[in-house]
């Protein structure tokens, strides 16, 4: 997909500061440190747009940008990080939980999960609510590039044990791999 623009719209702390226009809308979903951001960034060939950060938990808020001026993405807080405190933890769940119950305009779902890692019970406590609820999702699994293809494939099959009922597609922030890929189910979506 081409990309004429793209740009943060806003910082949600609560339903009430949600986008209003009803344009379609791909969350992206994930633990903390997990690459949402260079994900983001990679993904629309910006650097910055998306804030990255060495300190896993920064994103409190729902960040939504606004893509071509036709969809968003949506940047969900990051979970399963144990350095806040627990209130905090449960109010980020309870935010992602109401977005993604009672968006209209979601269109699709992706999760994040760290290629270098089995999923966590987290992560398929999410899959399995995303499946539940019947929500349209896909399985990215980031920092494809840190591993050996055969350390990779691997990975792939534990995730797909994990996390079934879900298309995995590797991806690499730094390398591109798995970009046109994740695009092209973000295309299926909208």
């Amino acid at each position: 997909m081409k990309i004429a623009s793209a740009e943060f719209v806003k910082s949600a702390f609560n339903e009430s500061h949600w986008t209003t226009d009803n344009l379609p809308e791909i969350a992206f979903l994930g633990r903390s440190n997990v690459g949402k951001s260079s994900l983001l960034n990679s993904l629309l060939h910006r650097k910055g747009l998306a804030r990255t950060s060495n300190t896993p938990g920064r994103t409190q808020s729902i960040n939504f940008f606004l893509i071509n001026e036709a969809f968003y993405f949506v940047d969900l807080p990051g979970y399963g990080y144990a350095k806040v405190s627990k209130a905090m933890r449960s109010d980020w769940g309870k935010m992602a939980e109401q977005y993604l119950t009672a968006r209209a305009p979601l269109v699709l779902s992706i999760q994040l999960v760290d290629s270098r890692h089995k999923p966590t019970e987290l992560d398929r406590q999410l899959h399995e609510w995303l499946g539940f609820h019947r929500k349209d999702r896909v399985i990215v699994a980031t920092k494809a590039d840190k591993l050996s293809n055969n350390k990779l494939n691997k990975s792939l099959q534990e995730i797909e044990i994990a996390l079934p009922e879900s298309k995995i597609i590797a991806y690499s922030a730094t390398t591109g791999k798995g970009r046109d890929a994740l695009w092209q189910e973000i295309q299926k979506a909208l």
